[in-house]
């Protein structure tokens, strides 16, 4: 039986990129699906929840979560923004809520996803 996963993160076209010059919301969002892809690979279940900065970033993700169990949670840095600290503190909540089994994985980049999830399921 596959794990599964929930990988949540912000929206790349919610992200601050003055300090990334050069990229933009869709490079951004092709590498880090790229990058789910791989976990895929490695047989998990993936399901994608992009959220944006907090107008319906709770009612999204609570509707996600509703009557569905996952394996683990994988939160994207993006959300652990300083500037987005009371919105990554709401969904930390709700999935506490609606998804209590889950454990909660955080990677520090796109790039190490996979171990992110492998270290808890």
């Amino acid at each position: 039986m596959s794990r599964t996963v929930l990988a949540l993160g912000l929206d790349p076209q919610f992200a601050d990129y003055t300090e990334m010059p050069g990229l933009t919301p869709a490079m951004v969002r092709a590498y880090i699906d790229q990058q789910i892809e791989v976990i895929r690979t490695l047989g998990y279940k993936v399901e994608t929840c992009y959220v944006d900065a907090g107008e319906t970033a709770e009612s999204v993700l609570d509707l996600l979560l509703e009557g569905r169990t996952f394996d683990c949670v994988l939160i994207g840095a993006g959300l652990r923004a300083a500037a987005h600290l009371l919105l990554f503190e709401k969904l930390l909540n709700l999935i506490h809520e609606k998804a209590p089994r889950s454990r909660l994985c955080f990677n520090s980049n796109p790039a190490d996803s996979a171990e992110a999830v492998q270290r808890w399921i």
